[in-house]
């Protein structure tokens, strides 16, 4: 959420923000892209940029960190009725979306939020036109608020793992639209969904077959080596839930790849586990390997996070994202400088 921060900072500053048809998003990514949907049509970009980046976006997804809400959800939705997605989407409501569905995220470009169905084991596509699983069947124009829509999205299994949608409750079901083999109840009308990143760690499905120039920005964590793993059932059950994400996003990684170096696409990709010397050295934004590797272990939570953590962070998405556009993008780009010089990575 916070380190692609910096990468649309940066992409603001190089004049491509403005210019981007598709924002596709998983997991914690969606939290940052739904806020960056809902203030689109304010940003008032100039030549792909806009002056009013942090104050519409930057700012209130940093008030965001500044705010632990796994650990009440968790023990309420264990404690009280109701589900631990429902009690993170009110937090997601009250802090950052006061209310909008879908409907007010911009018409052009189209912002796409992905969960996986873990009922029809593909992806479930939120958008303003339709959400949409296409085994069975889709809603056009739908009012769900946005931060059901990213709650589903940014469910981290296992603890925040279901997210449930009661359709019936909005007076819509899914509707077929031609070929579906699951479009029938409880499919249409019970969604359990969890992590888009689950099914696809890099929100790459809903964009790649439709267009030509592709900049990929890998937030995720990693896992690491264990000697010796945990032998009891959760803890062993959370290690193989790392390894399989880690094997999903790899495979995922690859592909993209290949399709530049096939030149099938043009584009770039960065992560926040690359070391920065990848693509050359830059003396304006030192970023040494020990301190970025520190970053991207930083733990997948919805945790309070202190600001000198958050400036890192944005500081690091910032420098990857500059770094891999200069190598494979434009190389006149304006000069860079971390949006928070006191701090670096």
């Amino acid at each position: 959420m916070v380190f692609h921060l910096g990468c649309l900072w940066r992409l603001n500053e190089a004049g491509l923000l403005g210019k981007l048809k598709r924002i596709s998003s998983v997991s914690g990514g969606s939290i940052t892209s739904a806020v960056l949907g809902l203030a689109w049509d304010s940003l008032q970009f100039n030549n792909g940029r806009s002056d009013r980046l942090d104050e519409a976006v930057i700012q209130p997804v940093r008030e965001m960190a500044r705010h632990t809400i796994d650990e009440s959800a968790v023990l309420e939705g264990l404690l009280l009725p109701g589900t631990v997605s429902e009690r993170v989407s009110k937090q997601y409501d009250n802090v950052l979306f006061h209310g909008k569905t879908l409907q007010q995220l911009p018409a052009e470009p189209r912002f796409v939020i992905n969960s996986t169905n873990v009922q029809s084991g593909v992806l479930m596509r939120f958008s303003r036109p339709y959400m949409r699983d296409y085994r069975v069947g889709q809603v056009l124009n739908p009012q769900l608020p946005v931060a059901i829509a990213v709650a589903a999205s940014s469910a981290f299994p296992p603890i925040l793992s279901p997210c449930q949608i009661d359709l019936t409750a909005y007076g819509v079901k899914l509707e077929p639209a031609g070929g579906e083999d699951l479009a029938q109840e409880p499919y249409t009308t019970k969604l359990v969904l969890s992590d888009g990143g689950v099914y696809d760690n890099l929100g790459l499905e809903t964009i790649w077959k439709r267009y030509t120039k592709l900049l990929v920005s890998d937030g995720g964590g990693h896992y690491k080596p264990e000697p010796e793993p945990h032998h009891d059932w959760a803890r062993h059950s959370i290690r193989v839930l790392d390894l399989i994400d880690s094997q999903v996003r790899a495979l995922r990684t690859r592909q993209v790849m290949t399709l530049f170096e096939d030149n099938k696409r043009t584009g770039a990709f960065w992560s926040i586990r690359q070391d920065i010397k990848t693509y050359g050295e830059n003396p304006n934004l030192p970023c040494p390997m020990a301190h970025t590797t520190e970053l991207a272990a930083t733990p997948t939570r919805l945790q309070k996070m202190d600001d000198v953590l958050q400036q890192r962070l944005i500081n690091w998405g910032y420098a990857i994202c500059d770094a891999a556009l200069r190598k494979y993008l434009d190389t006149t780009a304006p000069a860079p400088q971390f949006p928070y010089p006191a701090v670096g990575v």
